[in-house]
């Protein structure tokens, strides 16, 4: 039986995992923390339970392609709820929630500006056709090679998808209002680039948000982790926690074993869904990298973030499950975030109050928040600079919600870039990894095989098809399928 080691549990290393164990492989996985789940890991302190990471359930389709792929279904593992309002966006000088019912979202399109809603249902067909094309012809390709671009009906898709056009571009020529030309550059702000810089594309996401909906898995997303390791479990997989890998074993014409902190794993075939620079710069030795130091310098990075974890006793008004505080200048946070690295002065934040939906994720009557402020990687980080933001956070929140929560307060931590490069060896702290920029897209992306070590491969957010969850869970099932064209003779599928 071949031997599979994965090196990484977050979404991208457990689908791999339970691809290549469906397909008769014996399947290792080195998880250098204490749970499965690499960023979407989660904590309880205080009656609390905290999502780490990722809190955005879009494109459930994929999550179904996932679960179905094992004949079952998401809805065998945990109870999914559709979110209306999906969100809720707060400016100086108002808020909008952004209802499920697309005939309401339409009437605030129309409301903000006259003959918006048409121009929103031309805008979303085009969004629509960008994400079906997507799905189907290119984000489940390994990126590999420009071949997989050469077939017709992919090359006359590729004319329909705006590479070339810029979401800035674009979006202005459906919308002039300042705030639904936010309302739809949302979904791209942690796609790491400005609007200038990303191909229209990317108005995939409008789709994905808009049509698809926001979801939420009850007991929070860790319960998708949960889901896959089970699954992962019934296939076979073994887990080793708290054993992270130091370094990748080879013969010079391949990988051997991986050695960790306990001994050694023989390997036929190394997937590292761990950090793609991190594996590449410090787990191989240099004659078998795939890139130089100064290809990683030049690489642009998606935003790092600074995260508060937050247990307040008593329940907060003025707050939905997802909430978007776009009540400081939008372009100035973004440019420290992609032009000039800074912290930023007055910044945008994300806050997100599971306990308005979930009541198992907080005690009665206290409310769990998650803050989130999207800020440049490789920034200094230090405890003094946080505590100055947490003042920032607290004082926009208590201004919404009329409560003084800084008295209130149950449980505090805070997590950003010293936490992603000790937890995951986050390069330069990053949250989220390259930006979605032309020239790192799909085959100009970090490629998901060793160039020198054939059966090494590569899967996670520094690779195809990018950041992002339902992405990580395509990219580990890209590699298995790449793997599984290679399996020896002796491999019994399922």
């Amino acid at each position: 039986m071949n031997k599979a080691v994965i090196i990484g549990s977050g979404f991208a290393g457990l689908s791999a995992a339970c691809f290549l164990a469906k397909a008769g492989m014996h399947v290792t996985v080195l998880e250098k923390n204490e749970q499965p789940g690499g960023r979407a890991r989660s904590f309880t302190a205080e009656g609390f339970k905290f999502d780490m990471g990722p809190s955005w359930y879009w494109m459930p389709d994929v999550f179904e392609r996932f679960f179905e792929s094992f004949n079952s279904s998401s809805s065998a593992f945990y109870d999914l709820k559709r979110l209306n309002p999906s969100y809720k966006v707060v400016w100086q000088d108002g808020e909008v929630c952004m209802p499920a019912a697309y005939s309401e979202l339409r009437q605030v399109f129309e409301t903000m500006e006259k003959g918006a809603a048409e121009k929103l249902d031309a805008f979303l067909a085009e969004a629509a056709e960008k994400y079906n094309i997507s799905m189907n012809s290119l984000v489940y390709n390994p990126g590999l090679s420009i071949t997989e671009f050469i077939s017709w009906d992919v090359a006359r898709s590729l004319t329909r998808i705006d590479l070339f056009t810029s979401m800035h571009s674009h979006i202005r020529r459906y919308f002039r209002h300042p705030k639904l030309i936010q309302l739809a550059e949302f979904p791209i702000l942690f796609l790491g680039a400005l609007p200038k810089n990303t191909p229209a594309l990317y108005s995939m996401m409008n789709y994905a948000d808009m049509k698809l909906g926001t979801w939420y898995p009850m007991g929070g997303m860790v319960e998708i982790v949960n889901a896959m390791y089970q699954l992962a479990v019934s296939l076979g997989v073994e887990f080793k926690m708290n054993e992270p890998a130091e370094e990748i074993i080879s013969n010079g014409r391949e990988v051997t074993a991986l050695k960790t902190i306990n001994g050694y794993y023989e390997a036929d075939y190394c997937v590292a869904a761990c950090d793609y620079h991190y594996a590449d710069q410090y787990l191989l030795q240099e004659p078998y990298r795939n890139y130089s130091k100064k290809y990683w310098a030049t690489r642009k990075l998606s935003p790092s973030s600074l995260i508060f974890y937050i247990g307040v006793n008593g329940r907060l008004d003025n707050l939905e499950h997802h909430n978007l505080f776009f009540d400081a200048a939008f372009d100035e946070h973004a440019s420290t975030l992609y032009e000039k690295p800074a912290w930023p002065d007055d910044p945008l934040m994300y806050v997100c109050c599971p306990s308005k939906t979930d009541n198992t994720v907080a005690p009665e009557g206290c409310e769990n928040l998650f803050v989130l402020i999207p800020v440049a990687p490789g920034l200094h980080d230090t405890a003094a600079n946080r505590d100055v933001y947490f003042d920032k956070v607290m004082q926009k929140l208590e201004e919404k919600t009329g409560r003084n929560i800084r008295d209130n307060i149950l449980y505090k931590r805070s997590y950003a870039h010293n936490d992603f490069e000790a937890d995951y060896f986050s390069f330069k702290g990053n949250a989220y990894g390259l930006s979605n920029t032309l020239m790192q897209t799909a085959i100009l992306k970090p490629s998901v095989r060793n160039k020198k070590l054939p059966n090494l491969y590569y899967a996670g957010q520094l690779t195809v098809p990018g950041p992002g969850v339902p992405p990580a869970l395509i990219s580990g099932e890209i590699v298995a399928k790449e793997i599984i064209k290679t399996l020896k003779p002796n491999t019994v599928f399922i």
